[in-house]
């Protein structure tokens, strides 16, 4: 399931991971570390909702 950040609007695709912070391909977004913010706009997993 893909995930929008509420902030700026970013979607993380679990196919597509977060390379360039170093989240693999096929990372579940349940399973991203705690720590993980949004690569656009710098927040948090709580400010993530998932795309329908």
């Amino acid at each position: 399931m893909k995930y929008v950040c509420d902030i700026c609007g970013w979607i993380y695709d679990p196919k597509i991971g977060d390379p360039d912070n170093g989240v693999k391909p096929g990372t579940a977004f349940e399973d991203l570390p705690e720590d993980w913010t949004c690569p656009e706009c710098g927040a948090d997993k709580d400010s993530f909702s998932p795309v329908e």
